[in-house]
């Protein structure tokens, strides 16, 4: 998986809205790669993690787990799970089925017998943003590696105030490839209908009206620059639905968070659109790909399969 940085999800907070994005308190806060240090004795609780159906979380320790001393509460909840040759790595996917706030606690006994013996964390359901890898160190670290560690967090930190600043200072409907998209207005731009080629999940929230909804490149004269889709949306359950996160998983399997746009929730029984869409080197992209959408709090999710962009210059419509 791409990393992703706290710049995209400040981009895709501020355009859907900060308040409307938040995850509620039982659900991890979900990073692409996260640490943990292990104080010498039990840790006080179990540290979360993200994790989502049917995709790989990688847990990579600096001291070895012995064998057979990995436990999961409840079992049966995961697809696979294996630990590593060298008892450094375990690896765990969630079955297809894994809910959103869903909770599986891991367990893993290290071989050494040292302090801290063991080490605990709960693997909480996300519609479509799992941790990929996590980090875990029992031992010390040296202080050069604190340090650097120390230094990407500010320089992440002052590139999320540099994009907020220039994001509260443009107009809030989306701009670029995302603001044609939804407006189709300005721009030389290759459009596409949906219609005839996705495939919609069974049990998704919303129900896709696929002859109103189109997907969008802008290409340089080499390779695209930016990819979006208008999806026009129906919503049958009896309460509004709003737009909190959207990803694009590729045909290779590597995820990227995209930005979204939504003028106004979906009504109860009613039908609205978002826009969703991505610049730069991630939107050069191996599809067909999978589109998942969420909500706040993740319970009513939408999952899109064989969505595809257009490659030509002409409009397709």
């Amino acid at each position: 998986m791409l990393p992703s940085s706290p710049a995209a999800v400040l981009v895709v907070s501020l355009l859907a809205g900060a308040a409307q994005a938040a995850e509620p308190p039982s659900v991890a806060r979900c990073a692409a790669t996260a640490r943990f240090d292990l104080a010498a004795g039990s840790p006080e609780g179990a540290p979360e993690v993200c994790a989502s159906a049917d995709e790989p979380t990688a847990f990579v320790f600096d001291s070895r787990v012995a064998v057979g001393a990995v436990e999961f509460q409840p079992v049966g909840r995961l697809a696979h799970w294996a630990l590593g040759e060298d008892g450094l790595s375990l690896y765990v996917i969630p079955r297809g089925d894994y809910l959103p706030g869903e909770r599986v606690k891991v367990t893993v006994r290290f071989a050494d017998g040292a302090a801290p013996a063991s080490a605990s964390f709960w693997l909480v359901g996300h519609a479509a943003k799992g941790t990929r890898r996590v980090y875990v160190f029992r031992q010390a670290r040296p202080p050069d590696v604190c340090e650097k560690e120390r230094d990407e967090a500010q320089a992440e930190a002052r590139q999320c105030q540099e994009d907020k600043a220039r994001l509260l200072a443009e107009r809030q409907e989306p701009g670029g490839l995302m603001g044609a998209a939804w407006l189709e207005r300005a721009g030389t731009l290759t459009s596409r209908p949906l219609f005839g080629s996705v495939r919609e999940q069974p049990g998704n929230a919303l129900g896709l009206e696929a002859t109103k909804s189109f997907s969008y490149t802008l290409s340089d004269e080499t390779r695209p620059v930016s990819v979006a889709a208008r999806l026009a949306l129906k919503n049958p359950g009896g309460e509004s639905w709003t737009l909190a996160g959207a990803a694009l998983v590729d045909k290779a399997g590597e995820e990227v968070e995209l930005a979204r746009w939504q003028e106004a929730p979906i009504p109860a029984n009613g039908a609205g659109a978002v826009v969703v869409g991505i610049e730069g080197e991630r939107a050069q992209l191996g599809c067909p790909c999978t589109l998942k959408l969420w909500e706040a709090g993740g319970p009513r999710t939408v999952t899109l399969g064989n969505v595809t962009f257009p490659e030509g210059n002409a409009r397709a419509h």
